[in-house]
């Protein structure tokens, strides 16, 4: 897939202010993301989401970018997961469990590498009621209905796959959806 000039991308960086661990202030992460050469630069809420413009940067390097500059920078490890428009709006179209009645408690589990996914089919056979599990390319989705805390399916796929996946709930990737889609301007 080709990757088109000034392309948007969304960052989701595992672990970012959660709890007291690894704080970064979204206008650090602005400015860090801005000093890359990353363009149009926004951040959705307060736990390391952001959408910007790529100028013809693959996502995997991106992800690659940021992960050093946050070590370098600000003194933060965490994984990153860049996806592309394109990527981001298969994961949205792919949720087989959508439209749920509580968004906080529908997840999209994003995939650090969608191979992973292959990783995944013994998770599908086993009843998970009344939670729920699916997968698409590039992420898994649980619905936890008493909660995520209290998620079988969350706990299983944190087993799993470990640092190689990170979660938000599904208000906050209609967040990121809308800023992809919508008109680029300036955080």
């Amino acid at each position: 897939m080709a990757i088109e000039h000034n392309e948007r991308q969304v960052a989701l960086l595992r672990g970012i202010n959660v709890g007291r661990a690894k704080r970064v202030a979204m206008a650090d992460l602005r400015k860090l993301l801005a000093d890359l050469g990353y363009g149009e630069v926004r951040t959705v809420l307060n736990s390391g989401n952001a959408v910007f413009e790529a100028d013809g940067v693959p996502p995997a390097t991106s992800a690659t970018r940021i992960e050093e500059a946050l070590v370098l920078k600000l003194g933060v490890a965490a994984r990153v997961t860049v996806l592309s428009a394109g990527q981001f709006g298969e994961l949205m179209a792919q949720n087989t469990l959508a439209p749920i009645s509580d968004a906080s408690r529908l997840l999209a589990l994003v995939l650090n590498k969608p191979a992973d996914t292959a990783r995944l089919a013994p998770l599908l056979g086993q009843p998970w009621q009344p939670e729920a599990l699916a997968v698409g390319s590039w992420a898994a989705y649980a619905w936890c209905p008493d909660g995520v805390l209290a998620s079988k399916v969350v706990a299983a796929l944190g087993i799993l796959l470990g640092d190689g996946v990170t979660s938000r709930n599904w208000a906050t990737m209609h967040k990121l959806a809308a800023l992809l889609n919508g008109p680029a301007t300036a955080a």
